[in-house]
C-alpha cells in the first residue's frame, strides 16, 4: 500500500509541476483592448507576398498589399551592426539577398543597399514598416540572437510604441517574451512553439521544454503560437488552460475551416 502512496504521489506532484511550468499568463486589463483587436484576425505571414518573391517577404511593398487587402500582418524584427531595428526573418543574407554572411554583421547603410530576392526593393526599418501598415494590426516577433536580445526588445519596445497602433509581439524564445512580461506588463505578448523534433539545432532537453511549453513559467504568455498540425500533450494542456490560440503557417491546402475553428488568430502563408 505504500507503494501505490508513493506512485499517486509522485504523479501528483509531477502533474502539479507540469501546470505551473506550462500555465500561461492573465491578460492584464490595459492589454485587453488590444486582444480583441487580434481575435478573428488572419495575419499575412512576413506580408502579403507572392510565392516567386516578386512582392518579396517582409517588404513594404507585401505590408501595404497585406494592408489593403485588409488582413493584419506577421513579421520579424532584429538589429543591424549599429542597432538599428530591421524587418527581416533569416539569420544570414544568404537566401534573401545573395550573401552567406549575418545579417549583423552589416550596418544599416549596408543592409539598405541590398536587393531583396533580386527586386528593387530593401530591408526595411521597422519604422519604415509602421508607417506604411497604417492602421493594420502587427505581430511583431523578435529574432533571438542571444548576446544583443535586451537592446532588441528595449529598441522595439519604444519604436512600437511611438510608431505602432495596433500591435502586440511575439518570439521563440521564452526569455524575450519574459523580458517583456517583467519591463511591459501592459502589452500582450505571446509564444512561439513547434513540436520537440522540429528544434533540430537544440539540446533535445531544450527542445522538449520548448516544443512542450514547458518553459511558460518565463514567459507567462497572452498567447500561444503553436506550428500547424499535431500538438504534444502537454502543449495541448497549456491550450486548455486558455490562453489566446495563434496557429502558422496555414496554406491553400490545409483545412482553413478547421484552423479558424479552432484558434482565434491564422498566421498564413
Amino acid at each position: 500500500m505504500i507503494y501505490f502512496y508513493f506512485i499517486a504521489g509522485a504523479i501528483l506532484l509531477l502533474s502539479a509541476v507540469i501546470l505551473y511550468c506550462a500555465a500561461p499568463g492573465r491578460i492584464p486589463p490595459e492589454a485587453e483592448k488590444m486582444a480583441k483587436k487580434f481575435c478573428g484576425l488572419n495575419c499575412a505571414h512576413r506580408g502579403l507576398h507572392t510565392e516567386n518573391q516578386k512582392i518579396p517577404e517582409n517588404s513594404l511593398p507585401a505590408f501595404a498589399a497585406a494592408r489593403e487587402k485588409g488582413y493584419g500582418v506577421e513579421l520579424d524584427v532584429q538589429l543591424s551592426k549599429d542597432g538599428q531595428v530591421v524587418v527581416f526573418h533569416d539569420d544570414d543574407l544568404k537566401r534573401a539577398c545573395g550573401l552567406d554572411i549575418p545579417v549583423n554583421s552589416l550596418d544599416w547603410k549596408e543592409l539598405s543597399a541590398l536587393p531583396l530576392f533580386g527586386t528593387h526593393e530593401h530591408i526595411p526599418l521597422l519604422t519604415e514598416t509602421l508607417k506604411t501598415l497604417g492602421n493594420a494590426p502587427a505581430i511583431v516577433e523578435l529574432k533571438s540572437t542571444g548576446a544583443n536580445n535586451t537592446e532588441l526588445c528595449e529598441k522595439t519596445l519604444d519604436i512600437l510604441r511611438l510608431h505602432g497602433r495596433y500591435w502586440c509581439v511575439e518570439s521563440f524564445d521564452p526569455y524575450i517574451v519574459g523580458w517583456f512580461r517583467k519591463n511591459a506588463p501592459d502589452v500582450l505578448r505571446g509564444q512561439l512553439s513547434q513540436p520537440p523534433e522540429k528544434y533540430d539545432s537544440l539540446s533535445k532537453f531544450s527542445a522538449f521544454m520548448l516544443g512542450n511549453l514547458l518553459a511558460n513559467f518565463v514567459s507567462r504568455p497572452h498567447f500561444v503560437a503553436y506550428s500547424n498540425g499535431k500538438r504534444p500533450v502537454i502543449a495541448q494542456i497549456c491550450l486548455i488552460m486558455k490562453p489566446l490560440k495563434a496557429v502558422w503557417t496555414v496554406r491553400p491546402d490545409n483545412d482553413i475551416a478547421k484552423c479558424e475553428s479552432e484558434n482565434e488568430i491564422i498566421i498564413f502563408e
